[in-house]
């Protein structure tokens, strides 16, 4: 996690593929990433092809690190992009696209998710004598394309033979000299979509269909589960590179991830979370005079428990949003001050009213319990409920999400619920179930991964029991 001020799951990144008609693949994939850039904010990079590879990346914001001229020398008609968050510490030498020059030409990768089998993969190519820069799993499969190249001279049929290798979550966009692939692992845990930009200029992969949505591009499809496209001048040419018999989108997408403006695999994010905040307000009624949320992830799962409660939505705490980042700080006062500057109060709101706060997730409680202080001490509030978007989160992600020790959950070690509202210091608290979150994204149970709140995963994962298997003894 970024700080005890920061409370929030954080996802590894977004990418972008883009090919089109002239040489400015650059600035399309630049604006797209723009649109993308809440899914990681530490780093980004572009990377294309004209004649040779050109890469401009580095730790910031997409607009710190690549400036007007930047995209003038990055002048090409295939590129692909990334902004980065790391689970890992976060340095220079991890920023992607990750690239490398090899004998049948130059290979760059932007990846979003976990290998989780990347440790094994690594050994095996040091054993045939590979040399690594820098031991990542990106680096990895691009050595492991190399050689699937070089061995059968097809990329698609390299590309399905590699991926076959890959145990985790990927969605991944791919430049193989002058050809642009967008691929995705066989459960869909990431997202990936399609579009075609006007006029015939070009076509387009990306995280987030907000991202189409910024280049006036025409949302095609999704990337299927267990699907590489290529991005060509006529289209997309698919290919199927591993078979997809129960997918594992991950929740976390439609409960906090995506912008709510974002279509995810045909649902739209604003809805679902509507939906969650309706189903929550079923589930764990509250007597209060007015629902706030916690600006801005909890915005529409608050609309949705006030419908669903007919208790009025007000906004009761303002975001400053020129605060980007919280730095660790030395002592608890100044911890203090950092979220108060981040967030406040507004009096006239919620002075001596029973306020409802809804919110999407809570990881170790650490930011909610200063909240819920602060509407009491600044705001005046008489009363505090919590209501949360998603079940409690009681167990590590291995797929993509910082969320890695089951020492950071408040939720964690089968803790009761009345234990977390005294720790945060709320008069009432209250989680959607999951049977009511999977009924607000309106998709079958078995097609979601739940992990990190069923403590069941979709892919083996040592030490961790698989979806629809019962006992530890049943791992493949």
């Amino acid at each position: 996690m970024g700080t005890d001020a920061d409370d929030k799951p954080r996802e590894a990144c977004g990418v972008v593929a883009m090919r089109c008609i002239n040489k400015d693949a650059a600035t399309y994939i630049y604006y797209a990433l723009r649109a993308i850039q809440h899914r990681g904010q530490e780093a980004a990079g572009i990377a294309v092809n004209s004649k040779g590879l050109i890469v401009k990346k580095g730790l910031g914001l997409v607009a710190d690190v690549i400036s007007s001229e930047d995209i003038e020398k990055l002048s090409g008609k295939v590129g692909i992009g990334h902004t980065y968050y790391s689970i890992k510490v976060s340095k220079p030498e991890n920023i992607q696209p990750q690239f490398l020059k090899t004998g049948v030409g130059d290979i760059a990768i932007a990846h979003n998710g976990i290998i989780v089998n990347s440790g094994l993969l690594i050994t095996k190519l040091k054993n045939e004598g590979k040399n690594f820069i820098i031991e990542s799993e990106e680096e990895a499969i691009i050595m492991m394309l190399a050689d699937a190249i070089r061995s059968t001279n097809d990329i698609p049929k390299s590309i399905k033979a590699v991926c076959k290798e890959l145990i985790g979550s990927y969605a991944f966009t791919l430049m193989i000299n002058d050809r642009v692939f967008a691929i995705r692992d066989p459960y869909g845990i990431r997202p990936l979509c399609l579009g075609k930009l006007p006029d015939g200029k070009g076509y387009v992969a990306a995280s987030e269909s907000v991202a189409l949505d910024v280049l006036g591009a025409k949302f095609v499809r999704d990337v299927l589960p267990g699907e590489a496209v290529e991005l060509t001048d006529d289209g997309f040419k698919s290919t199927n590179i591993a078979p997809s018999i129960n997918r594992a989108h991950c929740f976390f997408e439609w409960v906090y991830f995506a912008r709510a403006d974002s279509v995810i695999d045909g649902l739209s994010v604003y809805d679902v979370r509507k939906r969650i905040g309706w189903r929550l307000a079923k589930e764990a009624p509250v007597v209060a005079d007015v629902v706030v949320p916690i600006p801005d992830s909890g915005r529409a799962h608050a609309y949705g428990f006030s419908m669903g409660s007919n208790i009025k939505m007000l906004e009761g705490l303002m975001k400053n949003r020129y605060i980007h980042r919280t730095f660790i700080m030395p002592s608890q006062a100044a911890r203090d001050i950092s979220v108060r500057e981040k967030i406040n109060p507004v009096r006239a709101v919620v002075e001596g009213k029973r306020v409802v706060i809804v919110d999407d997730s809570i990881v170790r409680g650490t930011t909610m319990k200063r909240i819920v202080s602060m509407l009491r001490t600044n705001g005046g509030a008489s009363e505090v409920h919590v209501r949360i978007g998603s079940p409690p989160l009681i167990a590590p992600c291995y797929l993509g999400i910082d969320m890695t020790n089951r020492d950071q959950f408040i939720a964690g070690g089968n803790k009761e619920i009345d234990e977390i509202r005294k720790e945060i210091g709320a008069d009432t608290l209250a989680y959607i179930s999951i049977d009511g979150l999977v009924e607000a994204i309106t998709m079958d149970k078995d097609n979601l991964c739940l992990g990190c709140v069923s403590d069941e995963y979709p892919v083996s994962i040592p030490g961790e029991r698989r979806r629809f298997q019962q006992t530890l003894a049943n791992f493949e």
